[in-house]
């Protein structure tokens, strides 16, 4: 084995471990594989950094600032709002509703962004149908999972797919050109999950929560102001939990902390770590002698002069807070409000509220102006669990941004622009247009996507550069090269699938799309076959919470890892039976190429 080889591959495996932990941010792990690269001589400098400026990369730019268009205009809202009038749904009816629209919008944006956006809206027609929404949100996430296999555009990995494939001599993916195969497997993953998953998927929200969402159990501070009458008491003798109905978990006493016993004497100043219901929690601010320990610091005169709102949101991937603390973020002093508890999927913190690294799919309760409120969800920070009234977005402009959406669609379906092209064009549009302008589109790129995708991209090149995709294909040549080709594309879908539950469906496809294309040339056989088959199996993250779609859903559904083992694995070798069937009929597997 070539010591480059030998190199790389150590490498690859080191950059999975890391993007399975993700102790380091994605993104930084990523830059971190590209600079090793270049530094060990793995990849030349020129062609290292060629990612960034690949049609893959400058593709995903024009499709996030249309994105953007699409929901400054409130189009994206439209449709939350339309699909938040019916009410009265039967249980089955709702499932089926909840995952046809699913396939429908995350057909044509981000599976990450699709669950982010009818999240709120299952939970709410869960809640006025008196209907428990753990039930509904895992079909939800798996349904928009199932959307990216439709369309080129329906995720990233495709296009990532798409422009490994001209770089190794074949014709990039057609927009609609999965939709076959993708259709049926959406198809058939409804019905799975109408029939069988639904009686798998647990149920795990108590029946008095069903009233509303807000009775998660969160983790706030409370202050023992000056000459509060529970100073000189003990936690037994003050009553405190019993007439707070709140759990005390710490004492913070000049910065230290203490465990809460009965006997542990009450001082003012003392900051109490407690938990419980929202409800309670906000019921502190009417007991005299403590306060929310947040409210006491809200001391910003412009707020003071507004009326404030108190809201659950919930940290949705991408988001700019997460691994950060309160604290690092000066989240007060930054955003203009305040956080008075958190929810973490059901679990309460036992740690300092303002030292809590916050996390992907967190409860926030948030106080403040509702003006700030809604801004910062349009930037991307979090989503409101509730629905927000009276944005100011320019609706006038939204049949300006469908046009061109759709208009990009057909310019590329129809060969008249390629799809890199088409993108710019009409993210160019949506500016000249004032459908979003270029800073309000720039805020909500997710830059560190783009910066994911490019080095992943080197790393492919280096997989080829170094020789490592063809000795590897070697090796399964000669191990499996007297098998029937359709066993080679169920190993591929496998491995595919498999590498995408720790690790990122993009880096997933990096790694096995160059093994797999070498694998067909050395054999004769045709590698669109499998480069379709990789692509439609990196969707397939049904087995962990760990994809972006399953960590949203993962806290407010209140499941647990093995929850995901249990409704995803039957699904998954659903998917790889329809893919091994269709996938060779439609791109023959012996074809010319």
């Amino acid at each position: 084995m070539d010591a480059q080889v030998l190199l790389l591959l150590a490498t690859v495996v080191i950059a999975m471990i890391l993007f399975s932990l993700e102790r380091i941010p994605t993104d930084a792990t990523a830059i971190g594989v590209l600079l090793f690269l270049i530094l060990a001589g793995l990849l030349p400098a020129e062609e290292a950094f060629a990612g960034f400026g690949s049609d893959v990369v400058i593709m995903m730019l024009g499709l996030l600032i249309l994105m953007a268009a699409l929901a400054r205009t409130g189009v994206t809202d439209a449709v939350s709002r339309a699909l938040a009038r019916p009410s009265g749904w039967s249980p089955t009816g709702l499932l089926l509703v909840l995952m046809t629209m699913a396939l429908g919008i995350g057909a044509f944006m981000s599976n990450t962004a699709a669950t982010a956006l009818l999240l709120p809206v299952a939970i709410g027609l869960a809640r006025d149908a008196r209907l428990s929404w753990g039930k509904y949100l895992m079909p939800l996430a798996f349904a928009s999972m199932l959307a990216g296999s439709i369309t080129l555009i329906g995720t990233s990995t495709n296009i990532i797919v798409s422009g490994l494939m001209t770089r190794h001599g074949l014709e990039p993916m057609g927009v609609v050109e999965l939709a076959p195969v993708g259709l049926a497997i959406s198809v058939i993953g409804i019905g799975y999950m109408l029939l069988v998953g639904r009686r798998l998927v647990p149920d795990r929200i108590p029946s008095d929560e069903l009233e509303g969402f807000s009775k998660d159990v969160y983790v706030t501070e409370i202050l023992i102001l000056p000459d509060s009458q529970l100073a000189g008491e003990t936690l037994d003798s003050s009553n405190l939990g019993r007439d707070l109905d709140l759990k005390v978990l710490r004492v913070l006493r000049e910065g230290r902390r203490q465990l809460a016993v009965a006997s542990t004497e009450l001082r003012e100043g003392d900051v109490l770590l407690v938990a419980g219901e929202r409800d309670r929690i906000l019921g502190v601010r009417a007991t005299s002698g403590v306060a929310i320990r947040p409210e006491v610091k809200f001391t910003l005169p412009e707020l003071e002069e507004e009326e404030l709102g108190v809201t659950d949101v919930i940290i949705t991937p991408g988001s700019e807070l997460i691994g950060r603390t309160l604290e690092g973020l000066r989240f007060r002093d930054q955003y203009e409000l305040q956080v008075l508890a958190v929810d973490r999927h059901g679990r309460t913190l036992s740690r300092k509220l303002s030292k809590v690294r916050l996390r992907t799919a967190d409860v926030l309760v948030v106080q403040g102006p509702q003006r700030r409120i809604e801004v910062l969800e349009r930037e991307g920070l979090f989503r409101v669990l509730k629905s927000v009234d009276d944005r100011p977005l320019q609706r006038r402009r939204a049949p300006i941004a469908v046009a061109v959406f759709l208009g990009v669609l057909a310019a590329s379906a129809f060969d008249v622009l390629s799809l890199p092209v088409a993108m710019l064009l009409g993210a160019l549009v949506v500016f000249a247009t004032r459908c979003i302008t270029p800073e309000e589109a720039y805020k909500q790129v997710d830059w560190r996507v783009l910066i994911l995708i490019a080095c992943m991209l080197a790393l492919g090149a280096a997989m080829e550069a170094t020789g490592t995709a063809d000795f590897l294909a070697q090796q399964i040549v000669s191990l499996a090269g007297q098998l029937n080709p359709a066993w080679l594309l169920v190993g591929f879908f496998a491995l595919t699938s498999a590498l995408t539950q720790p690790m990122s469906n993009q880096a997933a496809a990096t790694v096995v799309l160059p093994i797999a294309l070498d694998t067909a040339v050395q054999l004769g056989l045709n590698p669109r076959t499998f480069a379709v088959t990789v692509a439609l199996a990196a969707s397939c993250s049904f087995l962990t919470p760990l994809e972006p779609c399953c960590q949203l859903v993962y806290g407010p559904g209140r499941y647990r890892f093995l929850d995901f083992v249990r409704v995803g694995a039957p699904l998954t070798v659903l998917v790889c039976l329809v893919c091994t069937f269709l996938v060779p009929l439609l791109w023959p597997i012996g074809a010319p190429f």
